[in-house]
């Protein structure tokens, strides 16, 4: 089983950026998609982002395309989320999640096994 952290959330004004950082601890996670989801207050856990095992593929919700970048380092274990151009609509706790098999890709939150803690993103108008 992997153990999975995020960092780096906090206030920030719109228009402006973060970086989440997710690191894997358990497990090697080279062989998993990795993504992102997130949950805002009221509303229904959503995918966000999601990179394949090789970090050559990469996957985007169509209301973070353009504005949120998604990397990793297989050889560190981390998965990184760069946040550009924050609207007051990403507010929400933000979870890093692992896929369930090895080598498969998925955007659906039941694709996934293994989730952070989550880390509060908030942006204020």
């Amino acid at each position: 089983q992997v153990q999975l952290v995020e960092s780096g959330g906090g206030l920030v004004q719109a228009g402006g950026s973060l970086r989440l950082s997710c690191a894997a601890s358990g497990r090697p996670s080279s062989m998993y998609t990795m993504g992102w989801f997130r949950q805002a207050p009221g509303k229904e856990r959503e995918f966000v982002t999601a990179i394949a095992w090789t970090g050559g593929r990469t996957y985007y919700a169509d209301s973070v395309k353009g504005r949120f970048t998604i990397s990793r380092d297989n050889a560190k274990n981390t998965v990184d989320l760069q946040m550009n151009s924050l609207k007051p609509e990403d507010t929400a706790v933000y979870y890093c999640a692992s896929h369930k098999i090895p080598y498969f890709v998925g955007t659906q939150a039941a694709d996934f096994a293994s989730w952070g803690q989550g880390t509060q993103v908030t942006v204020s108008s």
